[in-house]
Formats: structure tokens, C-alpha cells, sequence
């Protein structure tokens, strides 16, 4: 007869290393799952999944069976982890999008000044565009086009389908040029 998860919890709570084994034995899928679903990739959904378990073990103490299923609580806590770890890995993206603009940004030898000046120009007309776009459409642009990444890995990233990835590109393509011509002042042809 295997014991449940809460006899488990009380071994583990007086150290009993052999029961925190089972624990995370028994557990393991159903967080790996959870750390695979958020960031798409084996190696850092193991990572994550190490991470969660980290922390359960860390804050035992607090899960009392009366909240309810363990495996509930466990699925929450690496819930909040993985968007933590989300928002960490986006924030790390977005600065490198940034220290890239400014290598971008940097004069060539054969740049003469006004070419320089037309390229900061530019670039300001851009991320200013970006900003101007509603958050939906923005993020996909940018982890498409400037970033480079792949749609199926856009979709993980944001956690939306495929097709709303897709469809989100080009209403945020259509509505960057949009406002891009519009601050030019140049009109948009219609085909």
C-alpha cells in the first residue's frame, strides 16, 4: 500500500529524506509538464522543474492539508514560478533588444554624419511606433522580427496558439507601417 501525499509531507517535514524522494518522484510529470508548457524547451524545463521543487521544499511548512489537494498546491507554486521565470526571461530580452539597437545605433567608418543622423532618426521613428502599439501586438513583433525567434516559440513564450501568433504579426506589421507613414507623412498605397 503507498502511502499518501500527505503521510509523505509528514515524514518530510522531520526530514525524512527518503519520503521527499517519493514525494517528488510521484510529482515529478505533472511539474515538468507545467515548466515545459511555459518555456518550450527540455533543458530549461528541468531547470524549472529543480527550481519548483526547490521551493516546495523550502515552504512545506506552509501547505496545509485543509487548502486543499497537495498536487493543487504544488501546481500553483510552480505556476507562479514559471511566470516568474517568464517575466525574468522577457525583461532579459528586451535589454538585449536594447543594447542591440545601440550597437545598431554606432556609426560606421564609412557613415558620413548625415547618413548617421538619418539612421538615429530612424530608429527613433521605430521604437516609437513599437511603444505606440497595444501590448498584443507589440510583444509578437518584437520576438519575431527584432529577436528572430521562430512563431512556434513565440506562441510558448506568449502562451497563445500558433494562429493567434500569426495573426497578431501582421495586424501589428500593418498597424506599425500605419502610423510609421503617418508620422512621415506619406501616404500608404492600397493594392
Amino acid at each position: 500500500m503507498t502511502e499518501s501525499d500527505s503521510e509523505l509531507l509528514e515524514r518530510c517535514r522531520q526530514g525524512d529524506e527518503v519520503a521527499w524522494r517519493d514525494l517528488v518522484g510521484r510529482h515529478t510529470r505533472r511539474v515538468f509538464n507545467l515548466a515545459y508548457r511555459f518555456v518550450g524547451r527540455v533543458d530549461e524545463a528541468e531547470d524549472l522543474t529543480q527550481d519548483i521543487f526547490v521551493k516546495i521544499y523550502q515552504n512545506l511548512d506552509r501547505y496545509q492539508s485543509g487548502q486543499g489537494a497537495f498536487s493543487t498546491w504544488l501546481t500553483a507554486v510552480g505556476r507562479n514560478l514559471a511566470i516568474d521565470h517568464h517575466r525574468k526571461r522577457r525583461e532579459e530580452r528586451l535589454r538585449r533588444i536594447e543594447a542591440v539597437g545601440l550597437v545598431e545605433n554606432m556609426p560606421s567608418a564609412e557613415d558620413g554624419p548625415q547618413r548617421s543622423l538619418e539612421r538615429a532618426e530612424r530608429v527613433t521613428l521605430v521604437r516609437s511606433g513599437l511603444r505606440a502599439l497595444p501590448q498584443e501586438l507589440r510583444e509578437p513583433i518584437i520576438l519575431c522580427d527584432l529577436q528572430g525567434l521562430p512563431y512556434e516559440e513565440v506562441a510558448t513564450v506568449l502562451g497563445v496558439p500558433l494562429g493567434t501568433v500569426k495573426s497578431r504579426l501582421n495586424r501589428g506589421r500593418l498597424e506599425l507601417a500605419r502610423r510609421l507613414l503617418a508620422r512621415t507623412g506619406t501616404k500608404a498605397r492600397t493594392a
